[in-house]
């Protein structure tokens, strides 16, 4: 008996990939929210955010950007640190250096 495949229904595999990236952008957006909301930039003004984040997007300056990226490392490790102990209240601000905040707003964008 000959091998009779069904063909295939291109238009329902491209709605398919359209879905998956949909959900994909929208845990993306999520993510970004928890994120926000995690490390405590929800307290921040919607304009302040905004010029932070595009004074981050602006700099080339690779030292800072590698001290970001440490400072960010320290920041996820301590959230899996506190998940782990339970009982003990620790709010990610250990991961939150007090010393480097005034130096990172005191160098902002030029």
């Amino acid at each position: 008996m000959p091998d009779m495949r069904k063909p295939r229904d291109y238009d329902a595999e491209l709605q398919a990939l359209n879905d998956k990236a949909k959900q994909l952008r929208t845990r993306k957006q999520t993510q970004l929210g928890e994120l926000v909301i995690a490390t405590g930039a929800d307290a921040l003004g919607t304009e302040v955010l905004a010029g932070v984040l595009l004074a981050a997007i602006g700099n080339d300056d690779p030292t800072r950007k590698e001290a970001w990226r440490k400072r960010g490392a320290a920041f996820f490790q301590s959230n899996a640190n506190t998940r782990r102990s339970a009982g003990k209240d620790a709010g990610g601000a250990q991961a939150i250096d007090p010393g480097a905040q005034p130096a990172a707003g005191a160098q902002g964008p030029a």
